[in-house]
């Protein structure tokens, strides 16, 4: 088991003070949005196995099958599939969706074929594979996931009375659920720029006067609406973000975000869990590249509800185990959830019954409160406080103990190891 050393990216959309005051370090002033658990070569994780650190991705190429064991190598290749993070969203960020495979190894041939430099900034596919991800919030949390029904969009709509906004209310009251959400997000994408940017003022001055009425069934998506103007005036995304579910989260709760399902995280901290690749397809709310042929290519239009997951108590043969887990229907990963011990200083007690970690497969351990103990079959012990995480290589047996609050990121068990 190896402590891992992580790299905080400062995007401009992160909290100033989220990941500093989870981690007990002095805020420096500028955004914190994400610190990064794992191989991917954008901000590897470093570790220090007697001769200084290193990066994991080079321990992991070293040797791939002692590091990541024989199924995972065989099933996603010599890297470890997943990468870890936690999010602290200060401001919203860009409306995206990501691809699934086959768009993904399409898309990133093509443009290997053409020789765009995989960090040019019209890029879309930075490697060839697909990107679902998994948000559990850790504070109150606020995002936006998925298509809303196509009769509810409209009546928000016609909420604000904005006389721009009729016709794709119309649209999505008058044609197939596909068609009208298909035909509404190109308009919106599509339209004039000069006059977007003045309908864009008119819903958000709209949205705030609407927001104020608690009672009314849109409050929340009106306001929210509002904030993102705020943060992108005059961008589509304003628009388009109104056909999305509006969606706040407790903590312990979470999203899961398939292919080609649109969404933005809003506001707070989180622990997110995604297939390792880079590929994103913006829809708005950034000054960043948006390809809008391509998107609409990728995006699926169905309506669907936020479908929030909460953690299902699930032991290895039935057995009762602290171990909670999110379901979700991909392979690269599982995160799961422990709640140990009363207490959260670091002069509270230690679990009376230390838990097995035994994985074919390799897990990085993230403590997220409290406090956490790691002991392996040597006897010796490393010790976890809030932000802090460690690397588990396959079939390494661990025994986690504490009081608090540790998220476990594994790949997928196959039915032998379930």
């Amino acid at each position: 088991m190896d402590r891992l050393a992580n790299t905080v990216r400062p995007y401009a959309w992160g909290s100033t003070t989220a990941l500093p005051e989870l981690l007990g370090v002095e805020p420096t002033g500028a955004p914190q949005a994400e610190l990064w658990m794992g191989a991917h070569p954008g901000a590897p994780s470093r570790v220090d196995r007697g001769a200084g650190p290193v990066s994991l991705a080079e321990v992991i190429a070293a040797d791939p099958e002692g590091e990541l064991g024989a199924d995972s190598v065989r099933a996603f290749g010599p890297h470890l599939p997943f990468l870890l993070k936690l999010l602290a969203a200060g401001s919203p960020l860009s409306l995206q969706v990501h691809p699934d495979r086959t768009q993904a190894q399409e898309g990133f041939a093509d443009e290997e074929r053409r020789s765009i430099p995989v960090d040019a900034p019209h890029r879309n596919y930075k490697d060839p594979h697909h990107k679902p991800e998994l948000l559990c919030a850790l504070t109150p949390f606020e995002g936006l996931c998925g298509f809303r029904r196509p009769a509810e969009t409209a009546a928000l709509l016609e909420g604000l009375d904005v006389a721009a906004l009729k016709p794709y209310a119309d649209v999505l009251r008058a044609a197939p659920e596909e068609d009208a959400l298909r035909e509404v997000l190109t308009a919106i994408l599509s339209a004039d720029r000069a006059a977007t940017t003045e309908t864009v003022s008119q819903v958000a001055a709209a949205a705030r006067r609407a927001g104020t009425d608690a009672t009314g069934p849109f409050a929340d998506a009106y306001a929210a609406c509002a904030a993102i103007a705020e943060h992108y005036p005059g961008d589509p995304g304003v628009i388009a973000a109104l056909l999305l579910n509006h969606v706040r989260l407790a903590p312990g709760e979470a999203l899961f975000l398939g292919a080609g399902i649109p969404h933005a995280y809003l506001s707070g901290l989180g622990v997110e869990l995604m297939a390792n690749s880079d590929n994103v397809l913006r829809c708005g709310l950034t000054p960043k590249h948006v390809d809008v042929p391509e998107l609409l290519r990728v995006v699926r239009f169905q309506a669907r509800d936020a479908g929030v997951l909460r953690p299902e108590a699930r032991g290895s043969t039935g057995e009762a185990t602290p171990e909670e887990v999110y379901p979700t229907p991909i392979d690269e990963f599982r995160l799961s959830r422990y709640v140990l011990g009363h207490g959260a200083g670091p002069a509270a007690p230690m679990a009376a019954d230390p838990v097995p970690l035994d994985a074919r497969t390799p897990q990085i351990l993230l403590c997220a409160a409290g406090h956490a103990l790691l002991r392996d079959q040597a006897g010796e012990e490393l010790r976890l406080a809030p932000g802090e995480s460690a690397f588990v290589r396959a079939g390494e047996r661990v025994a986690l103990s504490g009081a608090g609050t540790v998220f476990r990121a594994t790949v997928a068990p196959r039915p032998a190891d379930a």
